[in-house]
C-alpha cells in the first residue's frame, strides 16, 4: 500500500518549500514519490524537486483535476507501476481544486493500492486580508478539504495577520490542527494522520487551458536556444520561458528584472556564473538562493491576474544572457 498526502495551497503560500523540506526529512529506508501540477508549462517546481532523492512526476500546463482526470490518472498510475512508492505526495497547482483529485483517490479502483492520509492546506494567513483570493472558490474550498492547515510564513506575520487567522479558525476551522510555520518547516509526521475530514465540497467550475505537452514539461525543440510558452485560466494569466544549458544569465540583473517587474508571481530556476540562482518572488516577497551545483537549463515563470506585457518583459529579460546568442 502506498501511503498518499494531497498537499495544497493557494498561488505563493510555500507548497513547493514544504515539500522540500518533508523530502529533506524523509525516514531512511522508505521510497516516496511526488507528483507535482503546475499552472504554466515550464515546469519550475520540477526543477527545483529533482535533487531530493525522490521520485518525481509532472503534469504542468493546467489543473490536473481537468480533462476527466486523465492527466492525474496517467500520472498516478506511472507513479505507482515505475516507482511503488511508500509514500507519495500530491501537489496540485495553486489554481487547482482539490474536490476531483480527493474523489479520484478514495475511488474504488485505486484501494487495494493507495491509502489517503491527512490533505494537508499551506496557507498564508497575509491572503485571508486579499478580497481576490478570499473570494476565490479554489482558496476556499482547499482549506474546506484540509485535515490539517499549516499556517505559514509566521516570519512575515503582523498583528492583523495573526487576528485574521484566529477569526478564520474560530469560524470555519471545525476544530482542525492549525500549526504555525516559518519556510515550510512541520513535523513530517503530520503526514502520518489519517484522513479525517469527510466533509461533501461543490464541485468546480472552471478548467484551466492545457497545454498539448503532456505529462511532460517544456522542452527546448531541436536547434532552439529558447522558447516561450503562454497560459490562462481561472482569472490568471502564465507565462513561462525555458533557455538551453549554453545561455548564462547576469545574476545582479536577473535578480533587478524578478524584483521590478509589475506582476504578482515570478519562480524560476536559472544558470548563472556562480551555477544556480533560484528565485521565488509573491508579491512583495523575494526570496533567493544560489548554489554552486547548476541546473540543466534555465525555467522561469510569471503569473498575473491580468495579460501583461510580455514582449517588453521578455526583451529586458534578454538581455541579462552573458554570452551572444541568437
Amino acid at each position: 500500500m502506498t501511503r498518499v498526502n494531497l498537499i495544497t495551497g493557494f498561488l505563493g503560500c510555500g507548497k513547493t518549500t514544504t515539500l522540500q523540506h518533508l523530502l529533506a526529512h524523509k525516514p531512511e529506508g522508505e521510497n516516496w514519490a511526488v507528483l507535482v501540477n503546475e499552472f504554466g508549462e515550464v515546469g519550475i517546481d520540477g526543477a527545483l524537486l529533482a535533487k531530493t532523492g525522490a521520485v518525481l512526476k509532472e503534469i504542468p500546463g493546467g489543473c490536473m483535476c481537468c480533462v476527466n482526470g486523465l492527466p492525474m490518472q496517467v500520472g498516478l498510475n506511472m507513479l505507482l507501476k515505475q516507482a511503488r512508492p511508500d509514500r507519495l505526495l500530491i501537489e496540485p497547482t495553486g489554481l487547482g481544486h482539490p474536490k476531483q483529485i480527493l474523489d479520484m483517490l478514495s475511488a474504488e479502483i485505486y484501494r487495494p493500492w493507495l491509502t489517503l492520509d491527512a490533505s494537508l492546506c499551506v496557507l498564508d494567513p497575509r491572503q485571508l486580508s486579499e478580497t481576490r483570493i478570499v473570494e476565490n472558490e479554489n482558496f476556499r474550498d482547499q482549506l474546506a478539504a484540509a485535515d490539517i492547515i499549516v499556517a505559514n510564513k509566521e516570519d512575515r506575520w503582523a498583528d492583523a495577520d495573526r487576528e485574521a487567522l484566529l477569526v478564520w479558525q474560530a469560524r470555519k476551522g471545525e476544530g482542525r490542527l492549525v500549526v504555525s510555520a516559518r519556510f515550510g518547516e512541520i513535523d513530517p509526521a503530520l503526514l502520518a494522520h489519517p484522513r479525517r475530514n469527510l466533509r461533501e465540497l461543490p464541485t468546480a467550475h472552471h478548467h484551466h487551458g492545457r497545454a498539448e505537452s503532456g505529462l511532460a514539461a517544456l522542452s527546448l525543440t531541436p536547434n532552439a536556444r529558447w522558447r516561450r510558452s503562454l497560459n490562462q485560466g481561472q482569472g490568471y494569466h502564465a507565462c513561462g520561458w525555458v533557455f538551453d544549458a549554453d545561455t548564462v544569465f547576469d545574476t545582479i540583473g536577473l535578480l533587478e528584472w524578478v524584483r521590478l517587474a509589475p506582476v504578482t508571481r515570478i519562480k524560476g530556476v536559472m544558470r548563472i556564473q556562480e551555477g544556480l540562482l533560484s528565485v521565488n518572488r509573491q508579491g512583495e516577497d523575494f526570496h533567493f538562493e544560489t548554489r554552486q551545483l547548476a541546473p540543466p537549463d534555465s525555467r522561469i515563470e510569471i503569473i498575473h491576474e491580468d495579460d501583461a506585457d510580455w514582449n517588453t518583459l521578455q526583451s529586458a529579460l534578454l538581455k541579462l544572457r552573458l554570452i551572444s546568442v541568437p
